[in-house]
């Protein structure tokens, strides 16, 4: 029984961890890393194919991302997650593939003209289409048996629609032991999604810890704080472009501005029109709309049974094509533009900065965390200009964020979930956090609350029936600048190693199988042989 830390060690994106239990494989999230990254993620244990089993926490692409590439890779085990999350992840993956697409094929067009080998996307929408169809919902605090000697039950952490930590029963040589994988935990008090639920016992804990080092403070007024700077910005006759996640936050946001426009909180400005320019956005709203009984909060679903929309308004305005997003810097008049990516490393609302930044009469707001490496954080430290889409950018506009609106628990309310679990874990691992803050959040741990508490870096390993580190766990990775292996050869004959790989977890699959059957297949594979051999 082994736990291994894979991806989000002493980083916040990319989340990953491999279980092996009684002879099955487990990861626990796949997600894409996201901005720059400073430590260079060991590869899975085992093969694509070989794994059973992925379980889900929520799906943001840092904790999803990478599942269509699993696929791709020979990945067809299930996948666990509530029935939000694969919801979301429907829409998510897919537009995620149409992204790697677009890249790939910008970049391709370029590499034609200058006579250079193409590159292959990093996943397809096919990719993304196959993989959907492994999941499997399951709901809030039930119990499930996944397979002999592994249980799994899903709790709502008030992350995100969806979002969940994950508890594992995990039985091997008789021992049990139990796990518990906070996922992201939520802040409280945020409009729409419940508070996180607190877990009450494990053996071992791994969690998050992206604002371990800090404190939201009480929490703000934000209908009152946007309400300032929409007046503001719209007395001198500018937009306030708000580059948002376009799952959760955007909804988050539509909850304010459907306040401000229902309490006349800005008379001066009335018949203000939101523009969400995502078509992501759009899709997940209507995935919020569908998942009221089963995530919303009290308030939201006292709004629901009123008849009214807690996330709908006049003056709403939606953009889904490329035609309809191009019209809206067309039009003169002040407006709220919300727009994916949340950290302005893709999507849209690139193209609505290029149209805004330079304009000192224009505002943008950001309202969720930055990345280290991301075109927001380095607009959030002050660069005084940017390039985009080849084309050099003063930054003019006022750059503001909205203090303490998260999706993440603070210091405080991360310490306050980990002490609801009694009596106190043997261990606690700590993940999903730059490399500091983990470093810092466990000296806390241990110092203060006397905690055995450590951050291990990725390909740190533990063996969990002996309670001993396989490898170091405090062995440092160091991030390599390696020459990327970018040829569309080379990308293509690493997926003909994957089938290769999965084809060897097929033949294990088949021990046992009847022999007229296992001859049958020992025939066709060296017929293949026997064509490709070389």
């Amino acid at each position: 029984m082994k736990l291994t830390f894979i991806g989000a060690d002493h980083e916040v994106t990319g989340s990953c961890h491999f279980l092996e239990i009684n002879g099955k494989y487990l990861t626990i999230d796949c997600g894409m890393e996201q901005g720059a990254d400073i430590y260079e993620n060991v590869d899975l244990p085992v093969s694509a194919a070989d794994i059973d089993y992925v379980l889900l926490t929520h799906a943001h692409i840092d904790h999803s991302g990478y599942l269509p590439l699993l696929y791709s890779q020979g990945f067809r085990g299930e996948i666990f997650a509530t029935k939000a999350t694969t919801d979301l992840c429907q829409i998510m993956l897919r537009d995620s593939a149409h992204i790697q697409e677009m890249e790939a094929e910008w970049k391709n067009r370029k590499a034609r003209r200058s006579g250079l080998q193409e590159v292959p996307p990093l996943y397809t929408m096919q990719d993304a289409e196959n993989v959907i169809k492994h999941f499997r919902s399951l709901d809030y605090d039930a119990q499930v048996t996944i397979s002999d000697g592994i249980q799994v039950r899903f709790s709502d952490v008030g992350h995100l629609l969806g979002s969940a930590s994950i508890e594992i029963w995990a039985t091997e040589a008789d021992k049990t032991v139990k796990l518990a994988f906070s996922g992201d935990i939520g802040n409280i008090n945020q409009p729409l999604i419940r508070d996180p639920q607190y877990l009450t016992d494990a053996d071992y804990v791994i969690m998050e810890s992206t604002y371990g080092d800090r404190s939201h403070g009480s929490t703000p007024d934000y209908v009152k704080e946007l309400v300032q700077i929409m007046k503001d910005t719209f007395q001198k006759n500018g937009n306030l472009v708000i580059p948002s996640f376009a799952v959760g936050r955007t909804q988050e946001l539509l909850y304010f501005m459907r306040e401000i426009k229902t309490q006349n909180l800005l008379p001066e400005f009335a018949n203000f029109e939101v523009y969400v320019d995502s078509p992501l956005a759009v899709e997940a709203t209507n995935v919020f709309n569908r998942n009221v009984e089963s995530c919303f909060d009290e308030e939201a679903m006292e709004l629901v049974r009123q008849g009214i929309n807690p996330i709908a308004f006049p003056g709403l305005k939606v953009s889904v094509t490329s035609d309809e997003s191009k019209a809206i810097n067309f039009d003169p008049h002040p407006k709220v533009i919300i727009s994916a990516s949340g950290m302005c490393e893709a999507g849209r609302i690139r193209h609505h900065l290029k149209h805004n930044l330079w304009r000192p009469e224009c505002t943008i707001l950001f309202v969720g965390y930055q990345a280290n490496g991301t075109l927001g954080r380095a607009l959030l430290e002050g660069v005084p200009s940017v390039t985009l889409f080849g084309e050099h950018i003063d930054v003019k506009a006022r750059i503001e964020r909205l203090e303490g609106i998260s999706g993440h628990a603070d210091k405080e309310h991360l310490i306050e979930w980990l002490q609801a679990i009694s009596p106190k874990p043997k261990q606690v691992f700590v993940v999903h956090g730059e490399d500091t803050v983990c470093d810092n959040f466990v000296t806390c741990l241990r110092e203060e609350y006397a905690y055995n508490a450590m951050a291990p870096y990725t390909g740190a390993s533990f063996d969990l029936l002996t309670e001993q580190w396989l490898t170091d766990g405090n062995s440092v990775q160091k991030k390599k600048k390696a020459v990327a292996k970018s040829s569309r050869a080379t990308t293509i004959y690493l997926r003909l190693v994957a089938a290769g790989q999965r084809l060897l977890a097929v033949i294990r699959h088949n021990e046992g199988g009847a022999n007229k059957d296992l001859i049958k297949f020992t025939d066709q594979i060296n017929s293949l042989c026997d064509k490709w051999d070389r």
